[in-house]
């Protein structure tokens, strides 16, 4: 082993990747989180508590040990001009600190898109200042929605949000500047269309796609991803139409030597961009779905370069893609598996248990399950990527399989509520705030002929008596609502649907109270699984 170090930015779960390819590499790791309790703090060869906003902080340190280092490097932070600002003082490589601030920074990112006409969305900046300027009159009425209003040096969606009319407005700007490191927010015209995240590498003029995945973005007002799939369904020609504005989004900012990722839609207008960061994506792409499904070592490959070595394996396995008016020449290494990752969420409350994660960990062609959330947890239907109460990942040589596989083991696994909570008493009567009309929705999205159908059923059969088996009291009856229930391909939150989901009460309530039949299924409807074991645990037995 070398006794140099890497310096690397961040210690949380997603660096982990980063640490274990120093060690892949022969290298010591300097690690470095302002919170000393961070998950890979341990983990380090040595750690110093240093904010990764504290420029002088890292640099002081860095320089303290320059004769030591090899680098600095980060993946899965919004910390990429930091690393840039270390690395240009220490004569290490990486992104100029001025394309590094491009891409973190959103109103200077669309800017640098503006002037080379690479196509993405009208915006305007919004300071905390200037918010009250919106509230003069006419101003917001004369505003066409949707909108888009996300803080302008943020990550994992916080703050962002879809403003759909003038009432949403003041709320949802406050929102995003307070998710600001600056106080500074961004509003963008909204961009309709598929959504994909994709990983590369720039390289000596090159540019090789690292990952391309489908993002499967749920939830307005907010955009919460519930997952990604690699590889890409999309059809060739969008593939490649998506990937040349990508690579027009990267030389209009400027990024010459590290990593870039894009979220970008597929619009009616074609491709457009919704951001480009300097960093490795985090979110489980770049560190874990790409590695399974394409067999290469992405952050190792990536942190070469920041050492200033030659991505020897990346550069034998790319192939070139024939992609017409590119700034670079582009290559992909492609995937020859699918990776599917799928997170799990919750209504509000606080955890009581968390039931069906050996379950789901034996699943066949599961890979990974990565609980956030434990017992004693306050949680809440989610509003960004960080509030999703866990991820599981799976591989497959089969496309339908890994995707199967993933669903189906969150689908085990069930956040059980402490009873007599009144955010969850909240949620399960339908409260909802005027700036998210119709958020956080139902569980299952029922009709009105479902809904008629279920209270005549409940009419009939009002009560469910005390430790009855409800799949068959409700299942077994040969009603026309069972056969409704047996045959209904609506899913919840979590993949289950109406029948597994009481198949899942029976397993783990098989002791309960009298009933009421009718706020059961409401209960379901509204919350599912938790919705239907939360309104028994309140019942007691």
């Amino acid at each position: 082993m070398s006794d140099k170090y890497v310096l690397i930015l961040g210690a949380g779960l997603m660096q982990r990747p980063s640490i274990e390819a120093a060690r892949e590499l022969g290298y010591k790791t300097l690690v470095v989180d302002g919170n000393p309790n961070a998950l890979c703090a341990s983990y380090a060869d040595r750690f110093e508590p240093v904010d990764l906003k504290d420029w002088d902080g890292l640099l002081k340190l860095a320089l303290s040990m320059k004769d030591e280092l090899a680098g600095v490097f980060t993946a899965g932070t919004d910390f990429s001009a930091s690393v840039s600002y270390v690395a240009e003082k220490c004569g290490f490589v990486s992104h100029s600190l001025d394309a590094a601030l491009n891409a973190s920074d959103k109103t200077r990112m669309r800017s640098c898109f503006k002037k080379a006409g690479v196509p993405s969305p009208n915006f305007s900046k919004i300071s905390r200042a200037e918010i009250v300027s919106y509230l003069k009159p006419g101003v917001l009425a004369g505003l066409s929605y949707p909108k888009v209003v996300k803080p302008v040096d943020n990550m994992g969606a916080r703050g962002c949000r879809l403003i759909r009319n003038e009432k949403e407005f003041l709320f949802s700007v406050e929102e995003a500047v307070r998710y600001s490191r600056t106080g500074t927010a961004i509003l963008e015209d909204y961009m309709d269309g598929p959504e994909f995240s994709i990983d590369s590498i720039v390289y000596d003029g090159t540019l090789t796609i690292t990952g391309f995945a489908d993002r499967h973005i749920f939830y307005p007002p907010y955009f919460v991803e519930m997952g990604h799939t690699m590889s890409t369904t999309v059809s060739v020609a969008d593939k490649y139409a998506l990937i040349k504005t990508f690579a027009l989004g990267i030389k209009a900012l400027g990024l010459t030597a590290g990593v870039a990722k894009a979220d970008i839609k597929l619009t009616e207008k074609g491709a457009m961009i919704g951001e480009i960061a300097a960093r490795l994506s985090g979110g489980y792409m770049s560190g874990w779905t790409y590695p399974y499904a394409s067999s290469l070592h992405l952050t190792k490959q990536a942190m070469l370069i920041a050492l200033g070595k030659e991505p020897e394996e990346l550069v034998k396995r790319r192939i070139p893609l024939d992609i017409e008016g590119c700034p670079f020449k582009v290559y992909e290494v492609a995937c020859n598996k699918t990776s599917a990752e799928r997170a799990w969420i919750s209504i509000p409350g606080k955890v009581y248990d968390i039931c069906g994660l050996t379950a789901a960990e034996n699943e066949p062609f599961v890979k990974n399950v990565l609980p956030r959330s434990c017992k004693g947890s306050e949680i809440d239907f989610p509003r960004n990527n960080v509030e999703k109460c866990g991820n599981v990942i799976s591989v497959s040589d089969s496309y339908d399989l890994a995707v199967l596989a993933a669903e189906h083991a969150v689908s085990s696994i069930v956040m059980r509520l402490e009873p007599h909570v009144s955010a969850t008493d909240d949620f399960l009567n339908g409260s909802s705030k005027v700036c998210e009309e119709g958020f956080p929705a139902d569980a299952f999205s029922v009709d009105e002929s479902f809904s008629k159908t279920m209270d005549a059923f409940s009419q009939r059969n009002p009560v469910i008596g005390k430790n009855v088996n409800v799949s068959n009291f409700i299942l077994g009856t040969g009603s026309h609502f069972a056969d409704i229930l047996k045959d209904c391909a609506l899913k919840d939150y979590n993949y289950r649907t109406f029948e597994k989901t009481m198949r899942l009460f029976d397993s783990l309530c098989p002791e309960h109270s009298e009933l009421d039949t009718k706020v059961f299924l409401q209960r379901i409807v509204r919350g599912g699984i938790q919705g239907a074991l939360y309104y028994s645990d309140c019942t007691g037995i």
